[in-house]
This record gives C-alpha cells, structure tokens and sequence, in this order.
C-alpha cells in the first residue's frame, strides 16, 4: 500500500468518526416542539431557525470532504494494481517447477473408497403397485 493510500484513509476515518461525532452532538428538529409543551425551555415555538449552526455547516463540510477522500481512495486503489490479472500469469512451467507427478494406477490400489454395493434380488419389498386409470376417449 502506497504511502499516499495510507494518508488517505487515515484521513477518511478521521472524517468518519467526526462525522459521527457531530451528529450525535446536534439535537433533533422535533426538540423544539417538545419544548413548546413544556419539555424544556425555548425561545419560539415553531418559529424560523435563521442561520444554520455551527454544527450542521460542520457536518455538510465533513460530508463534502469524505465524498471527496471516498472518491480518492477509489482511484487510488484502481491505479495500485500491480498484482496480475491471472493466477497462472507468473506461475512457472511444471517442468520447472520440480512438480512430482502423480504415480499411474496400478491394480493392487483400488480406483474408488466407495465400497460396491450388492443388488438386492431375494428380499420381499412391501412396494405397493401404482395404480394408472385408462384415459377416457370423451375428453373434447
């Protein structure tokens, strides 16, 4: 990982975790309705909030700057491929490789671990006979 991906995405949590941070620091628009009804005290009922607060301006930068480290990081990550586009690309020849190769069948090992199964002829199957109804020639 380069030295500049690794900035990047300290810096992406940073913004994340203060992204966080300031949401949970602001309150909520209904608070100011409770307020109205004796949940605490306000200035208005439900009148105009005027300039933004410090906090959701902070929030909308915090929100542009980690749209903007999340599209960094992306192209980052797209333009450090250096690993190759295949898995047998760098792999060596088996020759050279010094690969054993696999020993040939011989008759004293078997082929298969699956044990043969007998037929069964001589066992009396309580398998009930289906029973089919001859189509009638009325249909239309």
């Amino acid at each position: 990982m380069d030295t500049i991906q690794k900035v990047a995405l300290i810096v992406h949590t940073l913004i994340a975790l203060l992204i966080i941070a300031l949401v949970l620091l602001q309150r909520g628009k209904g608070a100011d309705a409770g307020a109205a009804f004796g949940a605490g005290a306000s200035g208005t009922v439900f009148g105009a909030r005027g300039s933004s607060s410090f906090f959701s301006r902070a929030t909308a930068v915090c929100a542009t700057l980690f749209f903007v480290s999340s599209l960094t990081l992306a192209y980052l990550s797209s333009q450090a491929s250096t690993a190759p586009s295949s898995l047998l690309e760098n792999a060596p020849p088996a020759a050279e490789s010094g690969a054993v190769e696999a020993p040939e069948p011989s008759e004293e090992l078997p082929i298969s671990d699956t044990p043969e199964l007998e037929p069964v002829e001589d066992q009396d199957l309580d398998i009930p006979e289906l029973e089919v109804e001859e189509p009638s020639g009325d249909q239309g």
